[in-house]
């Protein structure tokens, strides 16, 4: 695909914020950082958070789940909710931190997805639940 220059203009105080938000999120590329956080804005403006999406829509993305071990059997029974397709599954023992990440792609109805995270998130022994909705394409390679 053909790249096109894509510019605008700022002022000195936000391009200063631009720079420092962007080495902070781990970019060193400051074109990348922009087209990144336009596609996620527009995402976002398109469907909207998980959160004010509507109940039935069916969509796909991925749980991740940080939690400490002993946690890991309650998180047994997130495996198996209806309404909740799971395409895949990882988990992982992070050393320098300590904790257990589950990585869950998932297809299912917002609601379920939405009544998921909520008891997760108040599940003893987990850090942080995080579903970041998939793209979503009319075409495609699946």
């Amino acid at each position: 695909m053909a790249s096109t220059i894509v510019s605008f203009s700022s002022t000195r105080e936000f391009a200063g914020g631009l720079d420092q938000l962007m080495a902070e999120s781990g970019y060193d590329n400051r074109s990348r950082f922009l087209r990144d956080a336009a596609v996620r804005f527009a995402e976002l403006m398109k469907l909207g958070d998980i959160y004010e999406m509507a109940d039935e829509l069916e969509v796909d993305g991925t749980l991740v789940v940080y939690y400490q071990h002993e946690a890991g059997k309650e998180m047994e029974k997130f495996r198996h909710m209806s309404g909740i397709h799971i395409h895949s599954y990882h988990h992982s023992c992070l050393r320098a931190s300590h904790t257990c990440v589950d990585t869950i792609q998932i297809n299912g109805n917002v609601g379920s997805i939405r009544n998921m995270t909520s008891e997760l998130k108040q599940t003893s022994g987990v850090d942080r639940v995080e579903f970041l909705v998939a793209p979503q394409r009319d075409t495609g390679c699946c």
